[in-house]
């Protein structure tokens, strides 16, 4: 039993819902249902991935600015103690 539903109640919405749609249909929607689920999570990982460059590339380019700034000689004030 799941949740208070039977299985044969299951069964008989099944068999009403193949009686409605065909399983040509159901079959296709299937079908279309697993190219959305596939392209969904290839965009997901494509989005993973972007932001690991993104975030290794921000890495790199503060290294590189740390490692300038240190390099750099003092700028004198002007003003004499």
């Amino acid at each position: 039993m799941l949740g208070g539903i039977s299985m044969w109640q299951l069964l008989i919405v099944l068999a009403i819902i193949i009686m409605i749609f065909g399983t040509k249909k159901l079959r296709n929607a299937g079908g279309d249902l697993g190219a959305a689920m596939r392209n969904f999570k290839k965009q997901v990982k494509d989005s993973e991935d972007e932001a690991k460059t993104d975030a290794a590339q921000l890495k790199q380019q503060t290294v590189a600015d740390d490692a300038d700034f240190s390099s750099a000689e003092p700028v004198e004030t002007g003003k004499s103690v």
